[in-house]
């Protein structure tokens, strides 16, 4: 054994074996995004503010998602491109930008986040306010950054795939005086209990996920998609499909 360590230790100092560090992360655990867009706060409804999906990640291995609800793959340079732009871009920049002196006054807009995951492994995020309505008023660095990941959401969009998932996060919003009538409360699916102040919200898998894209078509109007649970609570019900970094304590951790 001493003599097999001996034998490693010189073939490394001769330059023999090198360190594999392309993997940034364990191969047990759960991708991880390398670039990221999206957006928080704002003024949008309750069940919007928990089911809003970043607008576009980008994974490590290539996977592209915009919108959780398209996916592409781009090619190792595509990846290594992209992550390299929004290194060069989000350089320097504070965690919450700051426009300049004299842009106006905007309220209830959200704020645009930006994130890359840097040679360190550690990811890098920027927070601009409301930066689509004052472009001329931060870096362009910034802009370039959003208007890249932009690009490349738009291309999922268009030539990527149907983005599926097995598992979902569902959200039930109380609408008892909600015109039309309730279905069933979907077979497996766990109800709310108690008081839900604004809405209720928990992440599912398998057949209980299952239940829900079924019952509830993705896309589906509010107005449609009304549910009486076992107590005649009555509660419009809406889903995403989870992301493969998105975790919830309702799911066990993997790996």
């Amino acid at each position: 054994m001493i003599l097999l360590l001996a034998v490693t230790a010189l073939t490394a100092a001769c330059g023999g074996v090198e360190p594999d560090t392309s993997a940034a992360v364990a191969d047990d655990g759960p991708a991880q995004p390398v670039a990221v867009l999206g957006a928080e706060g704002g003024f949008v409804t309750a069940t919007m503010n928990v089911l809003r999906p970043p607008r576009v990640v980008l994974y490590g291995d290539g996977l592209v998602i915009a919108d959780a609800s398209r996916q592409m793959t781009l090619t190792d340079a595509e990846t290594g491109e992209v992550v390299a732009r929004l290194e060069k871009d989000l350089a320097g920049q504070p965690p919450t930008a700051t426009p300049k002196p004299g842009a106006p006054s905007v309220t209830d807009l959200p704020d645009t986040v930006l994130g890359v995951r840097g040679k360190d492994g550690k990811m890098l995020e920027v927070r601009v306010p409301a930066l689509q309505q004052l472009a001329d008023f931060y870096p362009k660095e910034l802009v370039d950054a959003k208007k890249a990941m932009e690009d490349l959401a738009t291309r999922a969009a268009e030539e990527g795939a149907g983005y599926v998932a097995t598992r979902v996060r569902l959200v039930a919003e109380g609408a008892e005086s909600a015109e039309g009538k309730p279905s069933p409360w979907p077979e497996g699916v766990p109800e709310p209990s108690g008081t839900v102040d604004p809405v209720w919200q928990k992440d599912l898998e398998g057949a209980a996920a299952s239940a829900v894209t079924k019952a509830v078509p993705a896309g589906q109007e509010y107005g449609r998609s009304l549910f009486t649970t076992g107590s005649g609570q009555v509660f419009v019900l809406s889903w995403r499909y989870l992301l493969p970094h998105e975790q919830s304590p309702a799911l066990p951790a993997k790996g």
